[in-house]
Parts: C-alpha cells; structure tokens; sequence
C-alpha cells in the first residue's frame, strides 16, 4: 500500500480535463502537494494510505477557480460611485478617491481583504493589476493562495510612481524577487490604450519578449475608447497594439465589448486570450463581449470579476452563470457558452492564458492540487440530473465549504484556514469610516 498525505473522495468530480467527463464516487489522491492519482473511492482505499482522508459523498469537486482579471487592491473602495458609465466613474471618483487614500497600508488590507473573499468563494488564483505589487505578493504568500501581479503602467503619476518608467522599473524589481517559480509570479499590465502612450508600450513590447510574461490590458471596453483612439491615432485599439508588437498569445485583453469580424480572426490567428467581466461590464454599461464568435474563432476566453469598486464582488462562480445566460442572449442561441465550456474559461482556459496550464486549471495527475469543494445537499440546491450545469446554473459561492491550493486546506467548512477573518472584517470598518468621512460616495 502506498503512503500519500492526503486523500479527497467526491461523489462528483469534475477534472475539466477535455474530456467533458464527470466522475462519481472518485478519489484524489495528493502528495508533496500535488496530485498522483485520481482513481474510484473503493480503489484509492485499498491501494492508498494517508495522513488526512476527507469525504464529501453530497458535494461536487473540481478544480480551483481563476479570477483572470481584477484589482485586488480597491476592495476598500467596494460599490463606490454606482450607476456611472466608465469615464465617469473613473475621472470623477475612482482615480480622485486613488489619490487621496492608495497607500502600502490601503493595498496591504484591500489585498487581504479580497483574498479572503476570493477562497471564501472558491477562487484559488487571481491575476490582479494594481498598484504596490509587492505589498500584495506579502499577502498572497501568507494566505496561500496563487497569484500572477501585473507590473502596472500608466503615463500620469500616482503615490506609487511618477511615470511609466518608473511603473516599470518597480515592477522589474518585483519580477526578479518571484522570478524562480512560486505561487507567486508576474505580468506585464499596462492599464489601457487610452492611459499609456506608445514610447511605454513599445517598452512592454520588448520586455514580454524578452520574459516571455503576459501582457495584461484593459482593450476595447467601450465605443467611447475607440472613438478616442480614431481621433488621436487614426486606428482602433487593438490595431495600435498590433502595430507595437503586443497582438501575440502573451496577450490577455480584458473586457473586448467592441470588436468586428476581423479583429477577432486575428486575435484566433495569434493565439491571444480574452478575459470576459460581464458583471462589471453591465454595471458599467460598457457593451456585450461577443463570447460565443470569440470561441467559434477559435479564441481562448476567460472570465473575470473586475474590481469590487466596478462589481461589487469577487464571486466567480456569478460570473461564470451571467457570463453563460448573457451569451445565449447575445447569440440569439440557447445552446451559446454551454455549462462545461463556461466552467473550462474559469478554470483551464485562465491558466492557459497565465501560462501556467501545466500546473494548475484541471484535475489531472501531475498538476498541483488546487481543489474547490462545493456542497449540494442544500433545499436551494436539490434536485441535482447534471454536476457540471448544476455548478454553473445552480450553484452559489455560500456552498463553497473547502479549498486546497498546492495540497494545503486554505478553507475548512466555511471557515479561512489562513486568514484572521475577523481582523480582516475589524480593520475594513476602521477603513470604511475614515474613507467615508472624508469622501462624499454616491
């Protein structure tokens, strides 16, 4: 009999592995954090034994989540400035708001904060952009969770940085410190088209190639962004980058609302990957990204949850549902964006775009064991024909009961493993009340 440190049984596995399977009454076998072998429950308990069993015979299991685009950094600005459109919300509050209040001390619990809200909903990676990265690489290493940090970039000066070259030059000294493999790893993140000019983005260009990292950008949000764009540049968005050498599979364009035929067989054509935020999108009024086009392309798409100060939350699990009803709207076809393809751009397809499918994404041997439990033996949540529609259709982040990242249990029955739940939630009203005392918020 052979010694693993852990063994997961599930009454619902769901590996998102290609095969559009679901396996019932299977064991996950994980070692050094890792997993070995994924077998039936009868056979793993003959052929393995284990420091910690776990058994969840009501519950489906499958693979971590990925936040493929947020801020972690503003939850402390959560639902700020409502029913604005984009331009608005960002000129008239969100960057004021930055200005005055973005600290380390600020990002420092915002990261924290979202973090803990991320595992609490099934979420074990995040690709974030935000200001002092290396304050949220502290948090994300403590925690236990897995992250990709955007080296932001913009033209104008913030407390963080007074230029684009100094954006970069501080994200260089945080991609040389997590440079070796971790939990922790980096992106290229200049912010969008219309905030950084093409001296800075020419200067991503080569440092993607040089690095091989993703280039993570806000792209083709709204009509307004490329209406600007024709005016100072004369060509769309996406055409500028392409010409500046960014339109190649390190690109992962978030958002992506305005696009026309050709714009998406080129982006098939490169390999480049799309991260779809339709809460955030809606909220904003920002426009419908064309989902199903984008995968007939084909195009790698992904989903993310934007920040909490454009969503409100960081729940992908309510992604992945509106992101599937809202592209059978969108299409005109009911069949558009099916379950098992909804839950594949929250899993594989994000750590296809991050570069890191060969770790994490999928429930297969060899890869690390970033596992979300959910539990389905709820009144809201019975009867239960189909796990994999039932997870994007019928499934709630509050049936979240436990989370593995590299083996290690970051949430048990509900409750943060790693985190001081009630700190967090003691220092955010610390925060809410000076931010609310010195800021009118609509």
């Amino acid at each position: 009999m052979k010694h693993v440190d852990t063994l997961i049984h599930g009454k619902h596995v769901i590996p998102v592995d290609g095969h559009g399977r679901t396996l019932d009454d299977t064991a996950i076998a994980v070692h050094e954090g890792g997993i070995v072998d994924i077998l039936p429950s009868a056979a793993a308990k003959s052929r393995y034994s284990s420091e910690a069993s776990y058994t969840y015979d009501h519950h489906l299991v499958i693979p971590g989540l990925i936040n493929a685009h947020t801020h972690a950094g503003m939850s402390l600005f959560r639902g700020m400035a409502s029913d604005l459109p984009l331009m608005e919300w960002l000129n008239d509050h969100i960057w004021p708001a930055e200005t005055r209040w973005c600290s380390e001390d600020f990002v420092r619990l915002g990261t924290r904060l979202a973090i803990a809200e991320m595992i609490r909903g099934g979420i074990t990676c995040f690709n974030d952009m935000y200001f002092y990265g290396e304050i949220a690489a502290e948090e994300v290493m403590r925690s236990g969770m897995r992250a990709h940090l955007g080296m932001i970039v913009l033209d104008f000066p913030t407390a963080y940085a007074r230029d684009a070259n100094e954006y970069l030059d501080k994200g260089l000294e945080l991609y040389q410190h997590y440079r070796s493999p971790s939990r922790v790893q980096c992106t290229l993140a200049p912010h969008a088209p219309y905030t950084v000019s093409d001296g800075p983005l020419k200067r991503v260009a080569g440092l993607s190639h040089e690095h091989g990292m993703p280039v993570h950008i806000h792209l083709h949000e709204t009509e307004n962004e490329i209406a600007m764009s024709l005016e100072q540049y004369r060509c769309r968005p996406l055409a500028r980058l392409h010409e500046l050498g960014l339109v190649n599979d390190r690109l992962v364009a978030v958002h992506m609302t305005q696009l026309q035929d050709e714009e998406i067989e080129l982006l098939a054509e490169v390999g480049a990957s799309i991260v779809h935020c339709p809460q955030s999108n809606l909220k904003l009024a920002s426009g419908f990204c064309p989902v199903q086009k984008l995968l007939d392309g084909p195009v790698n798409v992904t989903l993310g949850t934007d920040s909490c100060s454009s969503n409100d939350d960081l729940d992908l699990l309510g992604e992945m549902q509106t992101a599937a009803l809202l592209a059978k709207g969108v299409a005109g076809d009911a069949a558009a964006l099916p379950a098992h393809t909804a839950l594949q751009c929250a899993t594989v397809n994000a750590a296809r775009a991050l570069g890191i499918e060969d770790r994490t994404g999928s429930l297969e041997v060899g890869k690390a064991a970033d596992i979300t439990v959910i539990d389905v033996e709820r009144i809201e949540a019975q009867p239960l024909y189909d796990p994999v529609g039932h997870a994007v259709y019928a499934t709630q982040r509050s049936q979240v009961c436990d989370v593995w990242v590299e083996g290690r249990r970051l949430l048990h029955d509900g409750q943060l493993q790693t985190l001081d739940g009630e700190r967090i939630l003691t220092e955010t009203r610390d925060w809410n009340k000076k931010i609310s005392n010195g800021k009118n918020i609509h």
